[in-house]
């Protein structure tokens, strides 16, 4: 079993050696007790060492069940102590920061043994030792016989093969002292139990066998093996195969020894409770540099959320434009300065002239682009990532928003607000840039409009507005009006809604710029919340302005009565809640004082795209429905000059007058029998009969008063109001007259207006003039436009990363197709606040280098409390490599000391800078109106933690490696 060859060990002490064991071969049957006495320095312990495996052997060779330990490797060693080894100590060697379950489990718990199964085998040895009942007291609490139990209860709890027992009973007291030889004689039945005594009585009574040393030779042995015992020659043994060799691998693999990092966190725990005290006061020095770092990093924090809060709500006001015709302003400005300096190559003896407007009015031709924005539109609306990139995408259209308030007194238009213009401040052309800059975002102020769109984002407008009354609008005919912080409405959102009268204003800068006195209402007006959410106002579609006359449509914007039925006939929006910008909200999205849904927009392109005029235009393209002319082109502007000679071709002369001649006839034969003048021939297609009857059907008795009376009034009557069957503007007479008239003259009545409106419409159109407009240009006009072809398209970022990226995405687009679909935009913000972020981060990471120099120490202290820490623990360190321990567990012990330490000393500081945000919130808000919040993120905290165990760790890797090299014989003699 096990077989000593010619043992020797040197010890090299300075320049000589000193040799422990000279030439040792003992040979130990299985079960047996064997007692090795001797004087102190005869080699009794060395031997003991070097049987266990905490020592190694000069020269000679330890035969383990046959098998040579000359090639013995630490990992091998260690699993030999483990598995074959129990040791016995004389001062018990127990750790004393563990229980006494935990004490005997330890062996287990290296040898890969499960919980349950460890603790009912740590139980049965203590059972066995007579410690039953004594499992969770701490070895400060026992006595010396009851630790010595414990020591070997944690030998025998691994079912070792040996038992080395270093003086067991030298602390002991006699009674003592024979109660622990009892239980080794128990045991040395199943077991070989190899004792080292300087007591040979004790010896003597007990052991077996009794082996003496001398100055490191064996002097006696009294029951050695039968040497006269011929053994049988063994047949030399076969050369291992591939299998036999994979077989031992894995048998070895399966008896290596390994300690779980969970067991060393236990360890460290158990002994860094024992020392509460200093294991705080280490933490919070560990601690100082988590604080700084965590204190810069929640202000750094705070101030990239305030400015993370303004760049959303100032890219919601500052979106990036695209627009349908665009200029490049940096382009035109470097090519009229490259210009400029070309120009400038002549002599200086005389005055030249500057060709700056020329140069301006070639160069703005030159860089102004056309956006193909329907095809890019179908590229935005394909982009899956654009949604995570922006708070909204707004299409805006050309199709002009009419809106207008009805009261006693007649109809006000609101948009596009014309009390600029009224007061006398600008003429409509500025009104119209004015309106324009509007709807750039508020890039160039509010514009003269108070309706604005609000932007589709339901969560951002929820950020920077509170709703004070009502709700948001959920439809497309409902509208919410902004009030500012203070619940106030600018007096010229009054005026422009029909608050206030805007009359009062008319011409007052005309006025008061004459000298004239003038006063405006100064009083301040109140509103309650539901007189404001009552409000109501019609949108009435740009074609509704117009109506048909004589074959051409006629603004009917000036005539008053009709305009007032329009407006009535108009769609009713309604204003169903009041918007409060949030305190903390640095800009707002809501250019106007009305806010209103995109759909009312689409809404009012549908209703346009359904017009008639509109219908009327797209059918004609090469007729202006505004005066019947046709539009001028590259075909027909030639014949523009040349038309006295085309009219005045004699025989094209002749049919036209034939024609209009014979027109004529037929007109006036129909109105003489709408009239009911019996006098006219029967139009050609009535037979007589019909004619007689719609005589009979006029009144044959008065035909002739109702001639006249017919005649009159068809003098003066709007045909076309009767063709759309509006009888409003006829007067009286005209109303008895038309209802004095038979259906079949009705109809034929209608069909006469139509063919005289044809016939002007034709006759208008083959005049040989011109409109001096084109198809677009009315098209714009009448408010026209197609969903899928905006006019414009601003995307607002979520934050000026994701604007980079968008760009990024304009030019991906711009590589992938041609020159003439390549997209140019407007970027109103710019480089206006990006490098804001920047500066802040450059200071944070400054601040925080700075503060990492006191974290370094503080991790470098807590190096060095380890080391003490081993060198407090070296006598554990010999305990646990006895029982089995390698060097990598002694090593993970000690690092796991470290992560409990730096753990906790970044938990610590991450408290504490959670409590110190409290006052500093504070003292901010204190000192500065400027809503910054202190915060540490929870992702920063958790990094934090994370650092400090590293660091305290790498801090550690130092002592933990003295710890593991640190040799187990000595380590075991430490007190």
């Amino acid at each position: 079993m096990l077989s000593l060859k010619d043992i020797k060990k040197d010890y090299v002490v300075g320049d000589s050696t000193v040799s422990a064991l000279k030439g040792v071969s003992i040979d130990f049957r299985e079960n047996e007790f064997v007692s090795i006495l001797g004087p102190s320095g005869c080699g009794k312990t060395t031997l003991l060492n070097i049987i266990g495996g905490l020592d190694r052997y000069t020269s000679g060779d330890l035969n383990i069940n046959g098998k040579s330990t000359k090639d013995f490797k630490d990992c091998d060693w260690d699993s030999y102590r483990n598995h074959s080894i129990g040791f016995v100590f004389q001062s018990y060697n127990l750790i004393p920061h563990q229980t006494v379950l935990s004490n005997v489990e330890l062996a287990l718990t290296l040898s890969g043994v499960s919980k349950s199964e460890r603790r009912e085998r740590a139980v049965k040895a203590l059972e066995q030792v007579g410690l039953g009942d004594q499992l969770h007291k701490k070895p400060n609490q026992m006595s010396g016989g009851q630790m010595q139990r414990v020591a070997i209860a944690r030998a025998l709890v691994n079912e070792p093969d040996i038992l080395l027992a270093d003086e067991p009973t030298g602390a002991l007291d006699t009674e003592t002292s024979v109660q622990i030889m009892e239980l080794l004689k128990s045991i040395s039945k199943d077991k070989l139990i190899i004792m080292v005594t300087h007591n040979p009585e004790l010896a003597m009574k007990y052991s077996s066998r009794i082996i003496k040393l001398l100055d490191g030779k064996v002097i006696d042995d009294s029951d050695p093996l039968d040497k006269n015992v011929v053994e049988p020659i063994k047949k030399p043994e076969k050369e291992p195969t591939k299998a036999d060799k994979k077989a031992a691998k894995k048998e070895r693999k399966k008896l290596k020894t390994s300690m779980s990092f969970l067991t060393a966190l236990s360890l460290s725990r158990n002994n860094l409770m024992t020392k509460k005290a200093r294991t705080l006061l280490t933490s919070f020095a560990g601690s100082i540099g988590i604080i700084g770092i965590a204190l810069i990093l929640s202000i750094s924090n705070g101030v990239q959320l305030y400015i993370d809060q303004v760049q959303s709500d100032t890219l919601s006001s500052y979106p990036l434009q695209i627009t349908k015709t665009t200029a490049s302003i940096g382009e035109i400005m470097n090519t009229m300065a490259k210009n400029h300096e070309d120009s400038a190559n002549h002599d200086k003896d005389k005055v030249y002239s500057q060709n700056a407007m020329g140069e301006m009015i070639n160069t703005l031709m030159e860089e102004t682009k056309v956006n193909n924005l329907e095809k890019f539109k179908k590229y935005l609306d394909d982009n899956s990532d654009l949604k995570d990139l922006t708070s909204d995408v707004q299409y805006t259209y050309a199709t002009t928003l009419n809106v207008f308030t009805e009261s006693d007194s007649g109809v006000m238009q609101v948009n596009p607000s014309t009390l600029l213009e009224d007061m006398g401040y600008m003429s409509s052309t500025q009104m119209e840039a004015m309106s324009m800059r509007g709807s750039m975002g508020g890039m160039m102020g509010m514009g003269t409009d108070v309706w604005s769109e609000m932007i589709d984002n339901e969560e951002l407008i929820d950020k920077q507005y509170d709703v004070i009354a009502g709700r948001l609008p959920e439809k497309y005919n409902e509208v919410v009006l902004v009030v500012d912080k203070n619940n106030e409405i600018n007096d010229y959102v009054l005026y422009s809604l029909g608050l206030l009268d805007p009359s009062s204003l008319n011409g007052i800068v005309r006025r008061a710029m004459a000298g004239e006195d003038i006063s405006v209402d100064s009083e301040q007006h109140v509103y309650t919340y539901d007189e404001l959410l009552d409000l109501k106002f019609k949108v009435v579609p740009t074609p509704d302005f117009y109506k048909k006359k004589d074959g051409v449509w006629e603004d009917m914007t000036g005539d008053e009565s009709y305009m007032k039925k329009a407006v009535a006939n108009g769609t009713e929006i309604s204003v169903v809640g009041i918007l409060r910008p949030d305190e903390d909200a640095s800009s707002a999205s809501i250019s106007g004082a009305i806010g209103y849904r995109h759909d009312l927009m689409t809404y009012l392109i549908d209703e346009v795209d359904k017009s008639e005029i509109v219908k009327e235009q797209i059918a004609n393209p090469d007729i202006d429905v505004f005066t019947g002319l046709k539009f001028k082109t590259d075909e027909n502007a030639a014949d523009t000059d040349s038309s006295s000679e085309t009219v005045s071709d004699s025989t094209a002369d002749t049919e036209s007058k034939a024609d209009k001649t014979a027109d004529s006839s037929d007109t006036d034969k129909k109105a003489g029998l709408v009239a009911g003048d019996s006098s006219m021939e029967i139009p050609e297609g009535m037979t007589e009969e019909q004619y007689k009857a719609l005589m009979e059907q006029s009144g044959a008795s008065n035909t002739g008063e109702l001639a006249d009376m017919g005649m009159n009034a068809m003098g003066s009557m709007d045909m076309s109001a009767i063709q759309g069957g509006d009888m409003s503007s006829l007067t009286e007479t005209q109303k008895k007259y038309i209802a004095s008239l038979s259906d079949e003259q009705m109809e034929l009545m209608k069909q006469m207006l139509k063919e005289q409106s044809d016939t002007n419409a034709d006759q208008l159109a083959n005049s040989g003039k011109y409109s001096t407009s084109n198809y677009d240009n009315n098209m714009k006009t009448l408010g026209y436009s197609v969903v899928e072809d905006p006019d414009s398209i601003n995307i607002y970022p979520v934050d000026f990363a994701s604007k980079e990226k968008i760009i990024d995405i304009i030019d991906d687009y711009n590589d992938s197709v041609g020159e003439e679909d390549k997209i140019e935009y407007t970027d109103y913000v710019g480089l206006m606040m990006s490098s804001i972020t920047s500066i802040i981060n450059a200071i944070s990471y400054v601040l925080i280098a700075f503060v990492a120099i006191s974290l370094v120490v503080s991790s470098i202290m807590i190096g060095i409390i380890t080391y003490i820490s081993v060198l407090e623990r070296t006598k554990e360190i010999g305990i646990l490599r006895s029982i089995g321990a390698s060097k990598r567990d002694i090593s993970r012990v000690f690092n796991a000391e470290t992560v409990i330490v730096g753990f906790v000393a970044g938990a610590l500081g991450i408290i504490i800078s959670y409590l110190l945000t409290i006052p500093i919130n504070m003292i901010i808000a204190h000192l500065t109106d400027v809503p910054i919040r202190a915060s540490i993120p929870v992702s920063a905290a958790v990094i934090l933690i994370a650092i400090s165990v590293c660091l305290t760790l790498i801090a550690g890797l130092f002592p933990s490696r003295v710890a593991a090299k640190k040799d187990p014989v000595i380590a075991l003699r430490t007190e």
